[in-house]
């Protein structure tokens, strides 16, 4: 299994606030509501699960899982 993060486009996002109820294992909100993610690798098939849905729910679309070796810009 490739070891993979999630990001969030800090542009993008309007703290809907939907992704820390899906995934609270790796997110949860500041005081303004915005996402504040645990930038580990995600290593358990559970917790992917759910940061998949949890991208896929984003209504901004400003979350990504990313692979771990891939090069950040």
């Amino acid at each position: 299994m490739r070891l993979r993060r999630l990001r969030v486009n800090p542009i993008l996002c309007d703290g809907a606030g939907y992704c820390a109820e899906i995934v609270p294992e790796l997110i949860f909100l500041d005081d303004w509501g915005f996402p504040v993610i645990d930038p580990v690798p995600i290593e358990d098939a559970t917790c992917l699960q759910h940061a998949r849905k949890a991208v896929a729910t984003c209504p901004r679309v400003a979350l990504l899982l990313e692979d771990m070796d891939a090069p950040r810009h």
